[in-house]
């Protein structure tokens, strides 16, 4: 059977799960949803459009990633690198750029605990 969009292979070399999950007002630990959670899922994908790299990289709404009083945050697999993102014009550019393209973990914006 022919892909409706003419893909020649199943899946992506990468995911990006951003968090989007809603929690109640004034939760203790923060909402990545109140922190602009779905723009941060739209620049990804904008900029990875971009560089060209739509049919490769894949970015997903997520629930919660469980780093509420962190975030916004996302994953990138395979390699399962945690970000937290508070820059978001300049932690995505960076992001895509050095970590998607060039291999590279943006360590700034690294996850730590």
């Amino acid at each position: 059977m022919k892909d409706p969009k003419g893909r020649t292979v199943i899946g992506f070399e990468k995911h990006i799960f951003v968090c989007e999950n809603r929690k109640e007002k004034d939760h203790p630990r923060g909402c990545c949803a109140d922190k602009k959670g779905s723009q941060i899922r739209l620049l990804f994908k904008t900029e990875i459009a971009k560089e060209g790299l739509s049919e490769k990289i894949r970015t997903n709404k997520a629930g919660c990633l469980d780093f509420c009083e962190q975030g916004p945050t996302i994953v990138i697999y395979p390699e399962g690198v945690w970000y937290q993102i508070k820059n978001p014009e300049k932690d995505i550019k960076e992001i895509v750029k050095e970590h998607l393209i060039n291999g590279n973990i943006v360590n700034r914006c690294q996850i730590k605990l």
